[in-house]
């Protein structure tokens, strides 16, 4: 059964990247005539295995993932989406990774955002860093929807979505995913 946490697709996720990637400085290279030198996006094969298993009590979709060439770069992401029990109520998680390796400027755009942080009877959104890693924490408390980024290597977008649990566990399931092997992934 598929989660409710709302997540993005790989093909969204690839069209959304394509998107940032077009607004953060390509006009600029064309417009000085140089050749606009994109890295290689990592092959969504190498990013499964980072995927974790489920928790105990907790049961997992398969992988899904996608390396796609989108107006001459390529953009890789990863998903897996976990469920606790059954029904509309049932915890539920899911992790995605990006690789935004084709657009520094976004990279460096999203993190500089993500240094603000608020809090209010509807939830908070707060700026974090864990094994010093940049990321972001929202939480909206009438759904019981908490979201946790972080950005690995200067490159990679982690993303934790849970629904339906406190949101202290975005940290446990965070741990859950190899991060340094996450790094070194090219």
């Amino acid at each position: 059964m598929k989660s409710t946490a709302r997540v993005y697709p790989p093909a969204r996720a690839a069209l959304f990247a394509a998107t940032l990637f077009m607004a953060f400085g390509v006009d600029a290279a064309r417009a000085q005539n140089e050749p606009i030198l994109v890295p290689e996006a990592v092959d969504y094969q190498k990013l499964l295995p980072i995927l974790p298993e489920p928790l105990p009590g907790w049961t997992a979709d398969k992988p899904e993932g996608s390396t796609e060439d989108v107006g001459g770069f390529k953009i890789t992401n990863v998903h897996r989406d976990y469920r606790k029990g059954e029904g509309e109520k049932a915890p539920s998680a899911a992790i995605s990774i990006l690789d935004s390796v084709a657009n520094p400027d976004y990279v460096s755009a999203t993190t500089e955002a993500w240094k603000s942080n608020s809090d209010s009877s509807e939830g908070y959104a707060k700026s974090v860093s864990i094994d010093d890693n940049p990321g972001f924490e929202t939480f909206e408390k009438d759904s019981r929807h908490a979201t946790l980024w972080l950005m690995i290597a200067n490159r990679y977008f982690v993303q934790v979505e849970l629904q339906n649990e406190d949101p202290g566990e975005l940290r446990e399931w965070i741990k859950r995913i190899d991060l340094k092997k996450l790094a070194e992934s090219k």
